[in-house]
């Protein structure tokens, strides 16, 4: 088995509302293969291959975490979703909502080094600690130039893709937001597949056409009016602004180190701060966003918003530690439901026949895509495993049912011996 080194890809704000959805690419630990193992060929290997297949304590722990995950997930991207909208009715203000909620990725770090000196055995210094991890980037670690070539693009696709969900939050209702939303791991397959050269699936593909027929439909549950059309392509966008965010960092920068993924997020905090505060200001002064006073600002929105969103990055990031990735990709899932629910007692959405076909059909191809490269050979060995266990279980119905009978006529048959 192939051991995955404790290395991840941060997390961009895609996932949650306002988040890039970045894919965890390893695990702290290698990784327990789910596939089934090869079955021993007869009896008494069968029935000590039935009793290998319960779950051994640390996969148990695993699972029970990874539902803890799950539900964090769900609760906090659901939740922020929710609470965005609910901001937009007192507070007209995407872009500075986005400003705002990136500029708490500064606390990554920080939250990181204080995890590290609770648990950590070797304890370092903030400042050996900060050197080890700007190895990240390179010998010299992180210089201007590393900054402006390798942080920068990432914090502007970071703040597009979280500026375009918002936006679209205004425009159309969250359900379709979410949904749509998930299309992003399609696109994020179709951009390695050509840029990556990575492995050709054919059920990835059918994933990525279910993702697309999703799209259409969904536009056209409303009838393809102007104000649904102009929401629908700003999540599309949010969600291709979130693949090229993924598939860039692949290609750039590759995969981080806990550490490293948790200092390049505050690196993006830090770059949203000193080159994307003006932009706020513009727009205030402009009054493309604009409030007439401070204490109008619902500020507890904001705040609230800033930490569910903080809360499902941290989990999404370093979930990984404890949990299976594929888990934590469910609690995205999941939060569809949970938006329809709410929106179906909060808001006049209608969940005509195509709008549900739309949901399930995206739905269907996100699941498609959360299946393993060796998924297929995983499945030959199940089946495999099946018929061998089938067949033992018939041969050993046999015998039992051929030698009953055999031993009846023996113990009832008269013995004339005096």
């Amino acid at each position: 088995m192939k051991k995955h080194s404790a290395r991840v890809a941060p997390l961009s704000a895609c996932n949650s509302p306002v988040l890039t959805l970045t894919k965890v690419e390893g695990e702290e630990r290698p990784r327990d293969g789910p596939g089934p193992a090869e079955a021993p060929a007869g009896a008494e290997a069968g029935r000590a291959n039935r009793s290998g297949c319960r779950c051994s304590g640390p996969q148990l722990r695993k699972l029970s975490w990874g539902l803890a995950v799950v539900l964090c997930v769900c609760a906090s991207w659901a939740g922020s979703t929710q609470l965005a909208k609910l901001t937009f009715q007192t507070f007209d203000a995407p872009f500075t909502l986005t400003w705002f909620a990136t500029t708490w990725n500064c606390l990554f770090f920080p939250l990181y080094y204080a995890g590290h000196v609770c648990k950590a055995a070797d304890r370092q210094s903030v400042k050996q600690r900060y050197r080890e991890c700007c190895r990240f980037f390179g010998d010299n670690g992180l210089t201007l130039k590393v900054f402006f070539t390798k942080a920068a693009p990432f914090g502007v696709l970071w703040t597009l893709t979280n500026y375009l969900y918002l936006h679209a939050i205004k425009k159309i209702n969250t359900t379709d937001v979410s949904v749509l939303f998930c299309c992003n791991k399609a696109f994020v397959f179709l951009l390695s597949w050509i840029v990556l050269r990575d492995r050709f699936m054919g059920v990835r593909i059918v994933a990525a056409i279910l993702a697309i027929a999703g799209i259409v439909m969904m536009t056209y549950a409303d009838g393809f009016h102007s104000h649904s059309v102009i929401g629908i392509a700003l999540v599309v966008g949010s969600a291709s602004m979130s693949a090229l965010y993924k598939v860039l960092f692949k290609l750039l920068l590759g995969s981080a180190k806990f550490g490293e993924a948790a200092l390049f997020l505050s690196i993006l905090g830090v770059f949203n701060v000193l080159f994307i505060t003006c932009i706020p200001v513009i727009l205030y002064f402009t009054k493309v966003e604009y409030w007439s006073s401070f204490n109008d600002i619902p500020w507890g929105n904001l705040c609230g918003f800033s930490v569910l969103l903080l809360t499902f990055n941290i989990v999404l990031n370093f979930g990984i530690a404890v949990t299976y990735p594929t888990l934590m990709s469910l609690g995205i899932v999941l939060s569809v439901p949970v938006n329809a629910v709410v929106d179906h007692y909060t808001s006049e959405i209608v969940f005509n026949g195509v709008r549900v076909i739309a949901i399930i059909i995206i739905g269907l191809g996100f699941l498609l895509l959360l299946l393993p490269e060796e998924w297929d050979v995983w499945l030959v060995k199940l089946l495999t495993r099946l018929k061998v266990r089938k067949k033992e279980e018939t041969a050993e119905g046999g015998g039992d049912l051929g030698s009953g009978p055999r031993n009846k006529s023996r113990r009832a048959r008269p013995s004339f011996a005096r």
